[in-house]
């Protein structure tokens, strides 16, 4: 009797270690397998301004990554400042607003570790008025109201489009990003500079002579950009572009998010499609 005692003893206590390993291993499991779904995102929350990137994603970008199984969540922010905090916190998984210039100056100045990834087709910066029909042949003897962005990379680039008219002079070797107001060698008409927020610019617009307004907020307040006086061929630092937390980059749905838009579907839509007519066209797209 003792013997059969001790015997069911032992087989009591191997069941219940047997019963603890097996539920340890499950428990890892479980782990393991929660950590996987976790880095598959499948929902990507897009952050933008008001104007044409949403519309690019909405019309061109998510129908295609619906295909690969993805829901693209929008959130649309008033005031682009808002924009990359909310992408560095976590509340976002990209955004799509900016361009190189303001991006590298911003993320700079606010120690955020994000990554540019691709550019985007772009609404270019233009010269605007609702009072002029051309910028040439202006009165020397006339001061005139020119409204132009307040945030430093986009002040330079207002200030390189009137070089470009040939309404002022910089100096030589100036830099790209960085040129203000205290780099303007000589005025070929007098200006009085308006500095304004870039997103309120196009309403400035029936107020001033002219404005320098980026081709988004022109596209937002239901203006076109051929309604421009003159139109910029923007350069690199000029050129929207994909932001995502640089400890995501090399993810899989950063991945597809960039195929989609080197596919030969979206392309067709840019180049098709009213609402992106004079956008600048990224150098991936087939010529």
């Amino acid at each position: 009797m003792l013997q059969l005692k001790r015997l069911l003893l032992s087989f009591l206590l191997l069941f219940t270690f047997s019963f603890i390993a097996a539920c340890g291993n499950n428990s890892n499991t479980k782990t393991t397998t929660d950590k996987a779904n976790a880095d598959e995102t499948k929902i990507i929350r897009i952050g933008f301004t008001p104007g044409p990137y949403s519309d690019q994603v909405k019309k061109g970008i998510a129908p295609i990554l619906k295909k690969k199984g993805y829901e693209v969540k929008y959130t649309e922010f008033t005031n682009g400042n808002e924009v990359n905090f909310a992408l560095a916190k976590g509340d976002l998984d990209a955004d799509i607003f900016q361009h190189t210039a303001y991006f590298k100056n911003f993320i700079s100045e606010n120690n955020l570790d994000l990554t540019e990834v691709l550019k985007v087709p772009t609404a270019p910066m233009g010269l605007y008025s609702d009072k002029f029909d051309s910028y040439k042949n202006l009165s020397k003897s006339k001061e005139y109201s020119i409204a132009i962005p307040n945030d430093p990379p986009n002040i330079a680039r207002a200030l390189r489009i009137l070089e470009q008219v040939n309404l002022i002079k910089l100096k030589d070797n100036y830099k790209p990003i960085t040129v203000s107001t205290k780099d303007i060698q000589s005025y070929n008409v007098k200006i009085k500079f308006v500095e304004v927020e870039q997103a309120q610019l196009a309403r400035t617009i029936p107020d001033v002579d002219f404005a320098l307004v980026n081709g988004n907020f022109i596209l937002a307040s239901h203006r076109k950009l051929s309604d421009s006086l003159y139109l910029e061929n923007p350069p690199y630092e000029y050129q929207n572009l994909i932001a995502v937390r640089t400890e995501d980059k090399n993810k899989q749905f950063v991945k597809d998010l960039i195929e989609t838009y080197k596919s030969e579907n979206f392309q067709n839509l840019i180049e098709t499609d009213p609402e992106f007519k004079g956008f600048w066209m990224p150098t991936y797209f087939k010529k």
